[in-house]
């Protein structure tokens, strides 16, 4: 069985012990040592990390009832950073080995909810994210995506893909995308807040209309070393492919602009379409 390290954020984070304390809590969960499955163990390892037991009651598929697991955490994003509250999206990998030796791979993205206390922030609920089946045949739009090797998948972004949920428009704009990048795709549909972070207003992206990148060319978005000149050309170009709603951390400026920058997109860029 893997056994990848325990990501942790890096020295430019917003609120670095926020996306750390979620990222505990999903390794907790989504990850046990030989016959240590059960609702009780898990409830045990919340505990371990001063957290409430129940929140591995709302586990869901990061919980399933095998024998072992082990779980890598791709990258922590924010849903939304507010002073007192705060979404953590944690895109995870995990590998499950059942009773008879068997080890099957998969994942699932967990939007999980904080809030400010002292000494540390603490985790106020868990929401897994549900693609749902995949369709008999793929779009051939979605079998370019997902055949695609500079357009980099976590298992539930693909799941979303193959539900047959997510509009042509983030199909396409990722295969324009990987021309002249390779992308790293953290969150399309499943696993994000239903509405903006703080906010009523739906977000684009239960509405299968918005993808989120983590890292392009290999360069962290969240990373100072990153060339600000890449994240903004990056941007430039998802408006170019269609996007009316681009966020990420670098401010363009324009009346009436469809970019937009907050604490939020300080980590990802963030493309949506209206259809």
């Amino acid at each position: 069985m893997p056994q990848p390290p325990l990501w942790q954020p890096g020295p430019s984070e917003v609120q670095p012990d926020v996306k750390r304390r979620a990222v505990e809590l999903v390794a907790a969960l989504g990850a046990w040592p030989p016959a240590g499955q059960g609702a009780e163990a898990a409830r045990a390892r919340v505990a371990a990390l001063g957290l409430p037991p129940a929140l591995a009651d709302q586990a869901g598929p990061l919980t399933p009832a095998v024998f072992e697991a082990s779980l890598e955490v791709i990258d922590a994003q924010y849903g939304g950073i507010l002073a007192d509250s705060a979404s953590v999206l944690v895109v995870c990998r995990q590998w499950t080995r059942g009773s008879d030796g068997s080890i099957a791979e998969g994942g699932t993205t967990v939007d999980v909810r904080l809030s400010r206390a002292e000494p540390r922030w603490t985790v106020t609920g868990l929401n897994p994210g549900d693609p749902g089946p995949a369709t008999a045949t793929p779009s051939p739009g979605v079998a370019q995506v997902l055949a695609q090797p500079r357009i980099e998948l976590p298992p539930e972004a693909a799941a979303d893909l193959r539900s047959g949920t997510v509009h042509d428009s983030v199909v396409q704009a990722m295969l324009r995308l990987a021309g002249p990048y390779t992308l790293s795709v953290s969150v399309v549909r499943t696993g994000h807040p239903l509405d903006v972070f703080g906010t009523t207003r739906p977000s684009d992206h239960p509405r299968g209309r918005a993808f989120d990148v983590w890292r392009i060319d290999g360069r962290a978005v969240v990373d100072p070393a990153t060339p600000r000149q890449l994240v903004e050309s990056f941007m430039r170009d998802a408006a170019a492919a269609g996007s009316y709603n681009v966020g990420g951390p670098v401010a363009i400026p324009g009346v009436g602009s469809q970019f937009f920058t907050d604490d939020t997109h300080h980590d990802h860029v963030h493309v949506g379409f209206t259809a």
